[in-house]
């Protein structure tokens, strides 16, 4: 009985510690659009990364970050719609994908940003945000707490 007893808890200890540590599902927060958006930004150089047309959008935190020169508090977030140039680039293509930055001191691999990728759809595209995002974060924006854009891109 004690033997069983023993058993039962340590799995309930395995379960609870399990829960704990795993990641939480990641989704678009809703209402996005209605946080503050950048001016529409468009890259015509086929051979960048960032070749598209872009929005950024903030929340009121990451706004604050923006206007304290790039220092960014924890659970600030920031969301790039990314639209591809079809024809003409005054006009913006179908939706490609949107990324998601949301400041996070647990995500230490990725400078304390925790990085999300999302299809079109807006569901979970399952980037890897080392290999993907965080090293041109980490060459193009290390002194600006690794964000790209700055209060510039919202006049």
């Amino acid at each position: 009985m004690k033997s069983r007893l023993s058993l039962v808890v340590s799995v309930v200890v395995l379960f609870a510690s399990i829960a704990a540590f795993a990641a939480p599902a990641v989704l678009l927060p809703k209402g996005y659009r209605s946080w503050k958006k950048s001016e529409r930004k468009v890259v015509t150089d086929k051979s960048s990364l960032f070749y598209g047309i872009h929005y950024i959008y903030a929340d009121t935190k990451a706004m604050k970050g923006y206007q304290a020169g790039n220092r960014f508090a924890e659970g600030s977030r920031i969301i790039v719609e990314h639209f591809n140039i079809k024809g003409n680039p005054a006009v913006d293509g179908p939706k490609n994908m949107v990324v998601m930055m949301r400041k996070d001191k647990r995500f230490q691999k990725t400078g304390g940003w925790q990085f999300s990728g999302f299809g079109a759809n807006g569901k979970p595209s399952g980037i890897d945000p080392v290999a993907t995002c965080f090293g041109c974060h980490l060459k193009d924006a290390s002194q600006r707490d690794f964000v790209i854009s700055t209060v510039k891109d919202f006049k």
